[in-house]
């Protein structure tokens, strides 16, 4: 396989060791540039912050006495949101589409600007609902139309929407799923109590109906029969744990797919003021279907962005059913008593653009640069995180697996042993008032390949993934290796990942390679699975 072969090559090149752990490093030399602990073997290792974990245990506890349960957890996940969209990140009104939601909710909560997702769809949504890579589960990429996978990738997964409706929790997702249509594979097959929304993503259900953009498929009769035979649903689809799952109605025109997220709004703000009433606390995970192309107006809302193109308006909806739900919370008598995370699951999809968004850095969708990992991240909970706070410091979206067992008292006894998990329990960094960040590291994957690692403000690259045209970073790129050496940035200087400062400037390329090999050193201890994708 490309990642032991990858593994292999970096055991052999002179001069690099695995790196000592912090403890051991510390011993010797009063100090470490790897900070990070391994508490347990199966455990990715974090910096630990006793003070900080002390005091907000604390607050948490103090929060539980007020309002006699643990919290409520809300999770706002936007399709291919580019980094430099909302307005707090540099794009709103000066990129054509104001955000003001989205940019109150950084104003009065943390603001994270080294928040990292997985490079597309699929597999971070399904790591930040299993707490590992993808490369771990085999949810490497999307399950495509044709699509044969060889075994079920949850069957022996730990969900988090099943570790909190074991802890007393209503688990629900409303919107996007895109982790897996078939039985054994939905939402309501793999811990949550409730589904209300789509199995894939737009575009994989307008193109059915959009003859302008689509003529060979949607005009040829013969061929959208065989597609229709094998491609993903099309239906807004109810599910329940143990119970029925309906199809509620099909998307029969672009207009449908257009008024798609302000429908799945109005059932989450339905089912916030009924879950309010409810003596037990909930687990919201909203997954809107834009802004992932194709993107179509809300026929109520056409032209509302400034710029008026489409994908602005989807921009500029998302940030308006953003608002929708935090007034939910509020009018719900909730929102003192929920943390709220907005997000979005990869950088934008430049390879439709002009239906696609705005990324400052290099890279796109796709990549394992700056601009197709990281994220837009913003933590709020009113009157528990400090309003104004911004930080640099890093935090993977796997992370949210951990938040979310620690405010809801779910012991780590609960994962298995046999296996590694990645996230870090990041609660105190998020509600701290000065919070420091507990993960050392980010790394990257692109389908089976280890690509890349940040480290501090360091990235470092074995292999890149190269766009040979304008915004083709999917559709027209080739995966590359680095060279004699590996690609070494330092992004306080260089954000953009334009220039290296390898052996030149820069005396910690070794020990943020080191880390990467220890990285893939754990694989080789607890080795992936395939599904066949």
């Amino acid at each position: 396989m490309r990642l032991f072969s990858l593994v292999l090559l970096l055991f052999s090149v002179p001069g690099f060791v695995l790196p000592l752990r912090a403890e051991e490093a510390s011993s010797r030399t009063g100090a470490s540039f790897d900070r990070s602990v391994r508490v347990a073997d199966n455990r990715e290792p974090a910096i630990p912050r006793p003070e900080q974990d002390k005091a907000v245990a604390a607050k948490l506890a103090a929060m539980e006495q007020k309002f006699g349960k643990k919290p409520n957890i809300v999770w706002l996940v936007v399709d291919d949101m580019g980094f430099g969209d909302p307005g707090c990140y540099g794009g709103g009104l000066l990129a054509g589409a104001s955000t003001p939601n989205i940019d109150r909710l950084a104003r009065e909560g943390l603001k994270l600007t080294s928040c990292y997702a997985q490079q597309t769809c699929t597999p971070t949504r399904s790591a930040i609902l299993t707490g590992r890579l993808p490369m771990r589960t085999g949810l490497t990429r999307p399950i495509l139309a044709g699509d044969k996978v060889t075994q079920n990738p949850w069957e022996d997964e730990v969900s988090l929407a099943k570790l909190l409706s074991d802890a007393g929790y209503t688990t629900l997702i409303t919107g996007k799923w895109h982790v897996g249509e078939s039985e054994g594979m939905r939402p309501h097959d793999v811990g949550f109590d409730e589904f209300y929304g789509y199995y894939p993503a737009q575009k994989e259900i307008s193109q059915r109906v959009d003859g302008r953009r689509y003529p060979g498929l949607v005009l040829n009769s013969e061929r959208l029969a065989a597609f229709e035979a094998i491609g993903p649903g099309d239906h807004l689809i109810e599910g329940h744990k143990g119970g029925e799952t309906k199809e509620i109605s099909q998307i029969k025109s672009i207009e449908d797919m257009g008024n798609a997220d302000q429908v799945l709004t109005e059932h989450t703000l339905q089912r916030i003021a009924q879950l309010a009433k409810q003596n037990k606390p909930f687990f919201l995970e909203h997954c809107f279907m834009k802004v992932h192309c194709d993107n179509f107006p809300n026929s109520d809302h056409v032209g509302e962005s400034e710029a008026k193109y489409p994908y602005k308006d989807a921009v500029h909806e998302v940030d308006r059913l953003v608002g929708q739900i935090v007034d939910a919370l509020d009018k719900a008598g909730v929102l003192e008593n929920t943390l709220v995370f907005f997000t979005s699951d990869n950088g934008p999809q430049m390879d439709g653009w002009p239906d696609a968004g705005y990324t400052p850095f290099r890279g796109a969708k796709g990549t394992t640069f700056e601009g197709g990992v990281r994220v837009p991240g913003i933590a709020y909970w009113k009157g528990m995180i400090t309003a104004g706070r911004e930080s640099d410091e890093l935090f993977d979206l796997m992370d949210l697996f951990g938040v979310a067992m620690n405010l809801a008292g779910v012991s780590s006894d609960k994962l298995p042993a046999d296996r590694y998990y990645d996230f870090v329990d990041q609660t105190s960094f998020l509600l701290s008032d000065d919070g420091h960040s507990k993960r050392e590291a980010v790394y990257f994957w692109w389908g089976t390949t280890l690509m890349a690692c940040r480290m501090h403000e360091y990235k470092v690259h074995v292999k890149v993934v190269l766009p040979q045209a304008p915004h083709m970073h999917i559709d027209l790129a080739t995966v590359q290796d680095v060279g004699l050496s590996p690609w070494f940035f330092n992004l306080y200087l260089d954000p953009k990942e334009e220039m290296t400062v390898g052996h030149r400037l820069d005396p910690w390329l070794a020990s943020v390679t080191a880390k990467l090999k220890a990285h893939g050193a754990t694989f080789k201890k607890y080795p992936p699975k395939s599904i066949g994708l």
